[in-house]
């Protein structure tokens, strides 16, 4: 596909919330600022054709959690994935031996197992309106204040647990600097909440923010320097399941000269469609005969995958100069054209060795006659083979 200038900011997608302001991202690098990510937002990502999507923020409980199989797709599709300081570093963390790429001390601490749960990036914050403000404080940057105030003698070791227990001892919601202080109660001397209070007024470094300016950053060098990603050997494998299938579906837009229209939109459309029970059964034969052929170990080489995509596009009449602004109508990715493809050469395979298939399975002719006569094709040309000759007599 072609791609745009480098420092374009729509190559940049950025999902982003309370961990770093939008006008700081802006600021630091070209990108486009899109909100914490929910299930779904990255499907629909996909459309704008980004080379790079950071992944900072995503909601938690009150929605459904950017889902993994989103992730995985968009590498599939060629774009990079970065995640960094918040949802994104528990995320790549769990994808990084899948290529998703993680950046930051968060992401190294979940890779490393010393974080575990998605509670330690979890806070309150405001709405959309309000530019998703922090109004509590994670725990991981509590974490992160008690390690460098025990570095600088501010706290000893004992001191320095007591304000991690007190602060996680806090529900997310109710977790504010204040709270946490009071929390600590007798556990710290006087003396030693006099030099924190010294400590704490220079300012205490907010660790999400640091590691989402990292993330953006990495992205944003991973697209200056023109580097492809190494492809995702995925069409040998079977597809996701069903389920996740289905969501993506629906999920999905399609780019169009009018704008964005939603999968779903679309399909509720071609339901309605006068020749939707034909299409959707000529999927199904195709998918059966696909999931058969995978699952008795058939593998279509790379020349039928290939073969099979070209008679698709001969069969639409495109010419290549037309066929991404056709992908993108069809909000269709590159690896989605490929395994579409796979399926139509293992369909292909699957009939060109039916006889083989099954145990005394149907020859070619079979095939033909059967179709033929519940057509009624076997009926027209016995008629025309049997119709009387001009110029011949009977005797």
């Amino acid at each position: 596909m072609k791609r745009r200038p480098a420092h374009h900011p729509d190559d940049l997608l950025v999902f982003l919330g309370p961990s770093l302001p939008e006008e700081d991202a802006l600021a630091l690098v070209p990108c486009r600022v899109l909100p914490p990510a929910r299930q779904g937002d990255v499907w629909r990502a996909l459309s704008l054709r980004p080379r790079a999507i950071a992944l900072v923020d995503g909601v938690f409980e009150a929605q459904p959690s950017v889902w993994h199989h989103e992730l995985l797709a968009a590498l599939d599709a060629g774009v990079a994935v970065f995640g960094g300081a918040s949802m994104g570093a528990l995320r790549a963390a769990e994808l990084s031996r899948h290529g998703m790429v993680g950046v930051g001390h968060i992401f190294e601490a979940y890779q490393r197992g010393e974080l575990a749960d998605d509670a330690e990036v979890a806070l309150l914050h405001a709405d959309a309106e309000h530019g998703f403000r922090p109004l509590t404080v994670p725990l991981v940057n509590v974490r992160h204040a008690a390690r460098q105030a025990e570095g600088a003698k501010v706290l000893a070791p004992g001191e320095a647990r007591a304000l991690v227990d007190a602060a996680a001892a806090l529900f997310y919601q109710d977790r504010t600097w204040p709270r946490v202080l009071a929390a600590v109660g007798e556990a710290w001397r006087p003396a030693t909440r006099a030099k924190w209070d010294a400590w704490a007024a220079r300012g205490v470094e907010d660790l999400k923010r640091e590691d989402a300016r990292a993330c953006l950053q990495a992205a944003s060098a991973w697209i200056a320097s023109g580097e492809e990603l190494p492809v995702r050997a995925r069409t040998a494998r079977p597809p996701p399941s069903s389920y996740v299938r289905r969501r993506r579906l629906v999920e999905g837009l399609c780019a169009t000269e009018g704008g964005l229209v939603s999968s779903e939109e679309v399909l509720a459309g071609l339901r309605a469609a006068p020749e939707a029970r034909e299409l959707a059964e000529m999927g199904l034969r195709r998918a059966l005969l696909a999931g058969q052929a995978r699952s008795l170990g058939l593998r279509a080489t790379d020349e039928e995958v290939l073969r099979a995509e070209e008679e698709w596009w001969e069969l639409l009449g495109l010419p290549p100069e037309e066929r991404e602004t056709y992908l993108v109508s069809c909000g269709l990715d590159e690896h989605e054209v490929k395994r579409l493809c796979e399926d139509r050469a293992l369909e292909r395979l699957m009939l060109e060795h039916a006889s083989r298939v099954l145990p005394d399975g149907p020859s070619w002719d079979e095939a033909l006659a059967t179709e033929a006569r519940l057509r009624g094709h076997w009926v027209e040309e016995a008629r025309r083979l049997g119709a009387p000759k001009r110029g011949r007599r009977k005797r």
